[in-house]
């Protein structure tokens, strides 16, 4: 217990799915976990259930292709507590289809989303951070971003972005001795929300059905034949958020049941 006490986290997208196990995991293990999110309700349901578990947790509501609430969003953390130390820049969504049904508009829907919103997120956090002596920045890719699969080329080439973006921000904030760690995750099969987003994959995975039946793909597609849960993804979060990855920067964390090793 207590591997992150005393620093300050923000979690994006942190009212449901990995967000939400993020959010659970680092208040458990000390932090004052700042959940942003636009899903109000249920990011106020998170933060009641990390403060009755006795953690410490604020809500801000969040959209984070907005430049503009971005600032507005650090400036309230250093406000209200002086520092960040973690950033887990989770929030995403995946549309899946054939690419050559894909509209533009959800393309560039997906890309601000899970791109820009990084891209955003990392740019505002890395004053505060440095100012703090340092930090670690917490990117969650995908298994998309490693390897390559049919009617997700959209949602793939988002995560890969994610994926180098992380290794050249590593190399920048190391070049400056800022103090400051980048590194992506990249869940396999995990069950969360972004499944509903991406039903139209499921001929391409062979399920037959209109919802992918996240058990029947796993026990076909994982060496471990289950499919993971939000915290399998927060306790590997919660290991690049300590210090006991202090040498760790530029890298990917692949959490997948073994799918990459084939």
């Amino acid at each position: 217990m207590g591997r992150v006490s005393g620093k300050v986290a923000l979690v994006t997208g942190g009212a449901s799915g990995i967000g939400r196990g993020c959010a659970e995991v680092l208040a458990a293990e000390g932090a004052i976990v700042v959940v942003t999110d636009v899903q109000v309700p249920m990011g106020l349901e998170v933060v009641d259930g990390i403060k009755a578990a006795g953690g410490q947790a604020v809500f801000r509501e969040q959209n984070v292709t907005s430049e503009d609430v971005w600032r507005d969003t650090i400036a309230a953390v250093d406000e209200q507590f002086g520092r960040l130390d973690i950033l887990v820049n989770n929030a995403g969504i995946g549309i899946g289809g054939p690419i050559t049904e894909m509209t533009l508009e959800d393309w560039r829907k997906q890309q601000a989303i899970n791109v820009e919103g990084v891209f955003l997120g990392t740019k505002h956090a890395l004053p505060l951070m440095r100012r703090g002596g340092g930090g670690s920045i917490i990117n969650i890719s995908s298994l998309a971003g490693l390897n390559g699969a049919p009617n997700l080329a959209a949602y793939c080439a988002t995560k890969g972005a994610v994926r180098l973006f992380s290794k050249a921000v590593a190399l920048e904030c190391a070049g400056l001795r800022d103090g400051v760690r980048v590194n992506s995750v990249h869940p396999g099969i995990i069950e969360t929300p972004i499944w509903d987003g991406i039903s139209a994959t499921t001929a391409a995975m062979g399920t037959g059905a209109n919802r992918i039946d996240l058990d029947a793909v796993s026990a076909m597609a994982t060496p471990l034949g289950v499919k993971g849960f939000p915290a399998d993804i927060a306790n590997g979060v919660l290991y690049l958020a300590s210090d006991e990855s202090r040498y760790v920067t530029g890298t990917e964390l692949v959490i997948d049941g073994g799918m990459h090793a084939r």
